[in-house]
């Protein structure tokens, strides 16, 4: 297949280039900084440009865009930053495939667990009313903006949960302090994380374009999500180091502002339901067998 690739640089969309050019598909990745053969120049708020001919032949597009929501404390500019990131670029994008000489048979489109907002110990399924925090807010437009193809093509909406990678993301963050013999649960610890290793995250992807039959949300979610407390007690025991040094939600509150909660303090039991009622087999259904996977290598 011809696949249009936006937002491919970063982490996932360095895993899912390299997977899908392994099994044989063209990819084109549109990206601010092109830096490799197939990459185009792209900028998601300027709605033309030469990068729209790569949709006219393209057989499927991957929406990855938008500015990671950890990396700096959520002050109104950046609140802003990361809203209009994910739906001004899945806008353009909408635009274009509607304008394009030939419509793509599917449109995967990336969105977050953030959808359903804090949910305590309550399992969420793909079919669970949307939350009303920010995160949640913003997932929501950004998938909206995505079900605007519904009438024309496949729209697949990427709630993704995460991400375990050794080499980037938030795990390699998380583990600092268990190398440092102080890591440990975070506030309560009884806060639920739906984590995926990043080969299933691929696959699930990889799966979802190849699948004619998923469309909608899906949950990109391990099927057996931990309390923070079950994930740092498995990460220490993977790594030969104590789980024993809480880090208190005060002290997150502090240093990290009103991210602390949806990111670290909160979370979600959000299961896999339409992954699994569909047959999609994970490669690392259980934590610790992902870690140790992780950190083998």
């Amino acid at each position: 297949m011809q696949i249009v690739i936006a937002g491919g640089s970063g982490l996932l969309g360095q895993a899912l280039n390299t997977r899908l050019r392994e099994a044989g598909h063209a990819i084109t990745v549109l990206t601010r900084q092109p830096r490799r053969p197939g990459d185009v120049a792209w900028v998601p708020a300027e709605p033309t440009g030469t990068w729209r001919t790569t949709l006219d032949t393209a057989d499927a597009v991957i929406n990855l865009v938008g500015e990671p929501i950890a990396a700096g404390r959520w002050t109104a500019a950046r609140k802003q930053a990361i809203r209009t990131s994910r739906v001004r670029a899945t806008r353009t994008l909408v635009q274009a495939i509607r304008q394009a000489r030939r419509t793509p048979a599917a449109f995967i489109s990336g969105s977050a667990v953030g959808f359903y907002g804090p949910r305590g110990d309550e399992p969420v399924i793909e079919d669970t009313l949307p939350g009303t925090d920010f995160l949640a807010s913003v997932c929501r437009e950004w998938e909206g903006e995505a079900l605007d193809l519904a009438g024309i093509t496949r729209v697949v909406l990427l709630r993704t949960g995460l991400v375990l990678a050794r080499d980037g993301g938030a795990l390699p963050p998380i583990a600092r302090p268990f190398h440092l013999f102080a890591g440990g649960p975070i506030g309560s610890g009884r806060q639920v994380w739906s984590w995926i290793h990043v080969q299933d995250w691929v696959s699930m992807v990889t799966w979802a374009l190849t699948t004619p039959t998923v469309s909608g949300p899906l949950n990109l979610t391990a099927p057996e999500p931990v309390t923070n407390r079950e994930f740092a007690r498995t990460l220490g025991r993977v790594l030969h180091r104590p789980a024993l040094m809480p880090a208190p939600a005060f002290a997150l509150r502090l240093l990290l502002g009103e991210m602390a909660d949806p990111l670290m303090l909160t979370g979600q039991r959000a299961l896999p339901a339409r992954a699994e009622a569909h047959g999609f087999q994970f490669a690392f259904p259980r934590l610790e067998d992902a870690l140790r996977n992780l950190y083998s290598k």
